[in-house]
C-alpha cells in the first residue's frame, strides 16, 4: 500500500539461538528471558556445534515465511530483506539472560578476556559469527534479495571494545554471506555506533545504516563519498505533521549527498503507536 523499495522479514533477534542450544522464552510484558547459562568457557564448549546446525530442522518457519513474502515482494514489485542479529548483540543477551541496561555480566566476561582469565566471550563470539553468516545464507537460499546485520546492543561498547570484539565477529558473519552469495547485498548497522563510524568503513558490507544521533553530513563526511548510507530519520519525526516529516525527509537526502548512494530509511525501527 506504501510503495516501499523494500519489505523485510524482521524476526526477534534471538530467533538463532536454538540452533546452538540456547533456549529461551518470550514473557509479556518483560520480554526475552534466556535459560541458556553462558558464564564460562566450559559453558560455551557445550553449545551444539556450528557444522552440526540444520536451520531447516530447528526453524522451519523461516523457508515457509521467506517463500511466502518472496512471492509477495515479486508480485509488489519490490525488494525482500533479510534480517539477522549481530553476534555480540546476541552473545551479550545470552549472558545477560535478558534485556539489560548495562550489560555488567557481559563486560565482566569482556575484561577476564583482555585479561586471559577465560577466553568464554572470544570462543563464543568466533560461533556466533560463523552461525548467523550460515543463517544469514540460509535465509538468501529461502528468498532474501538483501540481509541487513543489526548490531542493536553497540551503544554498550566503547570503540576499542567495538573494535576488539564486535567487529571481527560481524566482519566474519559478512564474509561467510559474501563469499557463499557475493551479488547479495548486506548492511550493516550499529544502534548507538555512530561514536565510531570511522571503524565502520572496511566491515565487508556493501551499505552501512547510520542511527539518528548523528548529522548524516557528518556521517557520510567519516564514512567517505563512496560507502552507500542508509538513513537516518529520527524515527519519533513521524508523530509530527506532514511538513514537519517532508522537512525532515529533504533534510536527511540533502545531508546524505542527495540521490544517489543513500537509501532513505528511518535512523531505528518503526515505533509502537506511528501514525499511518
Amino acid at each position: 500500500a506504501y510503495k516501499m523499495d523494500g519489505i523485510i522479514m524482521f524476526s526477534d533477534i534471538l530467533t538463532p539461538l536454538p540452533t546452538l542450544g540456547i533456549e529461551f522464552d518470550v514473557i509479556r510484558g518483560t520480554g526475552p528471558l534466556i535459560s541458556t547459562e553462558i558464564s564460562c568457557l566450559a559453558d560455551v564448549e557445550k553449545l551444539n556445534k556450528v557444522e552440526d546446525v540444520d536451520f531447516d530442522e530447528t526453524l522451519p518457519f523461516i523457508r515457509e515465511i521467506l517463500g511466502t513474502l518472496s512471492k509477495e515482494a515479486e508480485d509488489a514489485n519490490t525488494s525482500l530483506i533479510g534480517f539477522v542479529g549481530a553476534p555480540f548483540t546476541l552473545a551479550a543477551y545470552t549472558i545477560e539472560g535478558k534485556s539489560s541496561k548495562a550489560c555488567l555480566e557481559t563486560k565482566k566476561l569482556l575484561m577476564a578476556d583482555e585479561r586471559g582469565d577465560d577466553k568464554a566471550l572470544s570462543v563464543f563470539l568466533d560461533k556466533l559469527g560463523e552461525m548467523i553468516g550460515l543463517y544469514g545464507c540460509h535465509q538468501i537460499e529461502c528468498g532474501a534479495q538483501i540481509i541487513q546485520v543489526f548490531e542493536s546492543w553497540a551503544h554498550q561498547l566503547t570503540p576499542q571494545q567495538f573494535e576488539r570484539y564486535a567487529k571481527p565477529a560481524s566482519q566474519r558473519a559478512i564474509k561467510i554471506m559474501k563469499e557463499k552469495h557475493p551479488t547479495v547485498p548486506v548492511i550493516y548497522f550499529a544502534n548507538g555506533g555512530s561514536s565510531y563510524l570511522e571503524l565502520q568503513r572496511d566491515m565487508g558490507c556493501d551499505m552501512i545504516a547510520v542511527d539518528w544521533s548523528v548529522d548524516l553530513s557528518e556521517a557520510r563526511k567519516i564514512l567517505g563519498p563512496e560507502i552507500p548510507i542508509s538513513g537516518n530519520i529520527d524515527p519519533t519525526v513521524l508523530f509530527g505533521s506532514k511538513e514537519q516529516i517532508e522537512t525532515a525527509v529533504r533534510e536527511c537526502i540533502d545531508n546524505a549527498g542527495g540521490p544517489g548512494k543513500h537509501l532513505l530509511n528511518l535512523g531505528h525501527g518503526v515505533m509502537q503507536g506511528t501514525p499511518e
